[in-house]
């Protein structure tokens, strides 16, 4: 029995349908992934050589020297300022992945970073002639470690006892963060927007290099968290907390317990975070001293899957085109947002390419005849 024309036309297929793959290998998947970030740098480079009328090989040439320097005639300046820049995005990456592993969205990172931040500088200068170096590097570290865990903690109790929007709340953290900085600077500053460089209190340097301390410092957080969420007990609670709040209560997990130490460690890693940024590398502080990238650790750690060691390599990336893509900028006379641009580009990319590991899009095939 042959339908009729309309009846064909009726029961037609959308042009275009999304359908749910089956589970890709992880080796299919990190092709996409890898094949996604291929093709984000290379547009991004195509976009460089349109804007500058420069050469393919000249445009990545920039781009390497603008983030490593000129290793090959000795000087690794630029090299050391560039993992550097990786360790603090990492840093504030790790810090949000057990919060976000348990779907509590912290995006408090940046105030909870400043917060540790203030808790060094405070230390540094009100206690800097009045302790041993030892006795001070003690307090200043365990100062920021509990800043920046009760700035926090405080959302956490909020989200446990009443259910508030944690997304909501955190972000108003960060402004709250933001203004006691800003107050103190003006404080502290004699009514400038800059304290002068603290000489107490600081982190010391190893081998004359300010920046390897901070690298290893955040290397042992990178271990010490795949660690902690892959084989603790407290990690496990975490992840059955993210998949399902239900299950966790039906198995004898205390949400609410869970949720509440997890914001206290990912608080405290941000408060070594912001250590690190005022006693290792800046000795001194204001409101711009996080630089944002307690945002872009967001999209860092969902890139990274919420493992640490991928997260490395995503942190790596992201400051290479920061880097990169501001010395394409400075040199050829671009808007300094070109650099935002570069590794925004990126990460749409590869979110965009997740996309098509969990989908596949399928179009409708003609047909002529349809039978009964």
């Amino acid at each position: 029995m042959k339908m009729t024309t309309k009846e064909v036309k009726s029961h037609r297929e959308p042009l275009i349908h999304i359908v749910k793959r089956d589970e890709l290998h992880w080796w299919q998947a990190w092709l996409i992934r890898i094949g996604a970030i291929v093709l984000a740098v290379l547009l991004v480079g195509a976009i460089s050589m349109m804007l500058t009328k420069g050469s393919f090989t000249e445009i990545y040439e920039i781009m390497f020297k603008g983030a490593f320097g000129r290793i090959t005639e000795g000087k690794t300046t630029m090299l050391w300022k560039f993992l550097q820049e990786t360790a603090i995005l990492l840093g504030l990456s790790l810090a949000v992945t057990p919060a976000f592993k348990m779907k509590f969205w912290n995006c408090g990172a940046e105030g909870q970073a400043l917060m540790g931040g203030l808790a060094s500088i405070i230390c540094m200068i009100e206690l800097g002639d009045k302790l041993p170096y030892p006795a001070l590097l003690c307090v200043v570290v365990l100062a920021s470690v509990l800043s920046g865990a009760l700035w926090g903690v405080i959302p956490a109790f909020f989200k446990a006892r009443y259910n508030t929007n944690e997304t909501l709340f955190t972000l108003m953290m960060n402004y709250v963060a933001t203004q006691i900085i800003k107050y103190y600077v003006y404080i502290e500053g004699g009514g400038s927007n800059t304290i002068h460089p603290v000489a107490t209190g600081n982190l010391p340097t190893l081998g004359g290099n300010r920046y390897l301390l901070n690298v290893i410092i955040i290397a042992v957080l990178t271990v010490a968290l795949f660690v902690y969420l892959k084989f603790s007990k407290q990690g496990y609670e975490i992840t059955v907390v993210g998949e399902s709040r239900k299950t966790a209560k039906y198995v004898g997990i205390n949400v609410k317990k869970v949720v509440i130490r997890t914001m206290v460690i990912s608080g405290a890693m941000c408060g070594i975070v912001g250590m690190i940024l005022v006693a290792g590398t800046d000795h001194s502080i204001n409101t711009n001293t996080v630089g944002g990238q307690g945002f872009t650790a967001i999209m860092v750690s969902w890139l990274g899957q919420f493992n640490p060691f991928i997260m490395v390599l995503m942190s790596a990336l992201t400051v290479f085109l920061r880097m990169g893509a501001g010395k394409i900028a400075d040199t050829c006379s671009l808007n300094a947002s070109f650099a935002d641009i570069a590794v925004g580009l990126v990460i749409l990319f590869v979110v965009g390419c997740e996309f098509f590991i969990r989908y596949s899009v399928k179009f409708r095939h003609s047909k002529k005849e349809v039978k009964a």
